[in-house]
């Protein structure tokens, strides 16, 4: 990954509603969620929550499948993979006593 990718993945999270959205992507992996009951859990109206996952799906981070006459969202789960592991490496720059109270923290997963 590189820092322009990255800045555009962070930069897509940076925003309440969207950070909402995809964090409810994550938690109902691998089935995701009808675009209309992610704007229904939020309490965001619909035009509003398709400009947010228009956001998030181009930075990489959400993918849109079409099901029927439903949009169901999926969480990109290798991306938010590939953009902690760059923030990781970046910030550590392979000084293991800095990464390690992070993978402390990550092994809880």
């Amino acid at each position: 990954m590189d820092i322009e990718v990255a800045t555009t993945a962070l930069s897509a999270l940076a925003h309440p509603t969207r950070l909402e959205a995809f964090r409810a992507l994550i938690r109902r992996e691998p089935e995701g969620l009808p675009a209309g009951e992610i704007n229904t859990l939020l309490g965001v109206p619909q035009s509003t929550m398709s400009a947010h996952l228009a956001v998030l799906e181009r930075a990489g981070l959400v993918r849109p499948e079409r099901r029927s006459r439903s949009i169901i969202y999926r969480a990109e789960i290798t991306a938010l993979r590939e953009l902690m592991v760059f923030l990781a490496k970046d910030c550590c720059q392979g000084r293991s006593e800095l990464c390690e109270p992070l993978l402390t923290e990550l092994s809880c997963c």
